[in-house]
């Protein structure tokens, strides 16, 4: 690969370059980014398809999203998180054992949605909030109870 004819020296067949950045307005930073062209064409697909028009915006919530999932890595840091369910309410002391456990939490359940999905399935979500680590745990008790056919825990940094 040899070097193009830009003056911060990218090479050819990469867009732009992180070469310099300065204060716009709102606390932003402009700066430029070296991407090669067929990963900046299927990150333009991807925006196309979700609807979205602004590459700064989706560049952000990118990097906010990361740095997101490393804070949850670390010991002790505060987290929020929404824990979805989906489980056979005929299943012996299941909704039993889930009432249980959001009482013996109750420092970490916020609050709680439960919807009834058919005469059998019914979708719990609960707002948690609380040290990564113990929502982590949490979630992982209540996903692994017999009855529970699906579930996800979608977690958040305090720190945004």
């Amino acid at each position: 690969m040899r070097a193009s004819a830009e003056p911060w020296g990218a090479p050819d067949g990469v867009l732009g370059f992180v070469h310099w950045a300065r204060e716009v307005g709102m606390g932003l930073e402009r700066i430029s980014v070296a991407i090669e062209k067929g990963l900046l064409g299927r990150f333009d697909r991807w925006l196309r398809k979700r609807g979205l028009s602004n590459r700064s915006e989706a560049v952000r919530d990118l990097i906010r999203a990361r740095l997101v999932e490393d804070e949850q890595a670390e010991s002790g840091s505060q987290a929020v998180a929404s824990l979805t369910l989906i489980y056979d309410h005929e299943q012996r002391e299941l909704s039993d054992r889930l009432v249980d456990a959001g009482h013996r939490h109750q420092a970490r359940v916020l609050s709680t949605m439960h919807v009834h999905l058919d005469e059998r399935l019914c979708l719990e979500v609960l707002a948690l909030r609380g040290e990564a680590a113990e929502l982590r745990h949490f979630a992982d008790h209540l996903l692994g109870l017999k009855g529970v056919k699906h579930g996800r825990l979608v977690m958040s940094s305090l720190r945004v």
